[in-house]
């Protein structure tokens, strides 16, 4: 165990959680990413509720939206660093996770401050609805992300977020990964965007994704790769289409497909500013909104290591498991 504040150790054991070879791509890492950005980005900036204070995920009222689902995967990953470190609070384990996981995949240093508390029950989680739904176009985007106070920029750097991960058809129902190399951060999401062309397609079950149809695997004799699996398409979600067919998005689209560096640069200001969201703090850098009844650094007590348990419904002392009746999305 180490000592409280030992946030060096805390780095090195999530590092430590992300290889896995028997999960999607054999990397934890861009699901730590998607559960720093969903603990996040709940945040209204109007009724300044929501954001990544209080690891609201940890209760059904947000861990069951269906936004949020196969994030269980990731929250339980990051159990055996919370064992270790018993000190710190999943709010912050959270956020520090994302940010470990960009740089271990070769992307830039987030900034990150500590202080983050977890809620004592589920009285201040944000209502459902406010994270984004990839079926949709630019105006959906516009108004998710506004209503967190970000820019027409910060939404196209965000959105280079995709280099990392993939879909899957049991869980959101879009299916496969956005880049070649979905474990290694880099500008090549947008480069994908501009340079090849999308195919509007309907899969078996009713959702409509893009796909690039790769004139060399049509080529081959039976489209398998040389391990004799059958090669996976690239796909765009139509959220990812409408950065290249709305003409305030697309510019950003271009500069940060010619320029990796300027890419690193806005993402890294605008990631930093996502964590933040719902944050306030002192002029020593010291958070200063508490958490409901209790003030100070609440740090929740461990839970499952197993994705299919852990919710908590109203009290932050008991947990019940949930069978995971939910699905991960993307």
């Amino acid at each position: 165990m180490s000592s409280p504040g030992d946030y060096e150790a805390v780095r090195k054991d999530i590092a430590a959680q992300l290889k896995k070879p028997g999960y999607d791509d054999g990397s934890a890492g861009p699901v730590f990413v998607r559960l720093a950005w969903h603990s996040a980005g709940t945040y209204d900036l109007e009724t300044d509720t929501g954001g990544s204070n209080g690891a609201g995920m940890r209760y059904e009222a947000e861990g069951g939206d269906p936004a949020n689902a196969g994030l269980a995967h990731g929250r339980a990953f990051l159990e055996p660093v919370k064992e270790r470190h018993p000190w710190i609070t999943y709010a912050d384990l959270w956020t520090l996770a994302g940010v470990v996981a960009i740089k271990e995949m070769g992307g830039p240093e987030i900034p990150w401050q500590s202080g983050r508390t977890d809620l004592v029950d589920d009285s201040k989680v944000p209502p459902r609805g406010r994270l984004p739904d990839a079926a949709l176009g630019a105006q959906h985007l516009r108004d998710v992300f506004y209503r967190m106070g970000f820019t027409d920029q910060e939404i196209v750097a965000l959105a280079g977020g995709h280099n990392l991960g993939r879909c899957h058809a049991d869980r959101s129902g879009f299916q496969g990964p956005w880049v070649n190399n979905p474990t290694r951060f880099s500008n090549q999401f947008f480069r994908l965007l501009l340079n090849l062309e999308w195919k509007l397609v309907t899969l078996p079950h009713g959702v409509q994704q893009y796909i690039y149809e790769d004139p060399d695997m049509a080529d081959e004799a039976d489209g398998d790769d040389e391990d004799g699996e059958k090669e996976e398409p690239l796909m765009m979600l139509p959220t990812d289409i409408a950065l290249i067919t709305d003409p305030d998005f697309l510019p950003w689209v271009k500069r940060y497909a010619e320029d990796k560096d300027l890419f690193f640069d806005h993402f890294t200001k605008a990631f930093a500013k996502l964590i933040e969201l719902g944050i306030r703090r002192d002029e020593q850098g010291h958070i200063i909104n508490t958490d409901n009844k209790l003030g100070g650094y609440v740090s929740a007590p461990k839970k499952s290591n197993m994705p299919e348990t852990g919710l908590e419904t109203e009290s932050a002392s008991t947990a019940v498991s949930t069978g995971c009746p939910y699905k991960a999305r993307l």
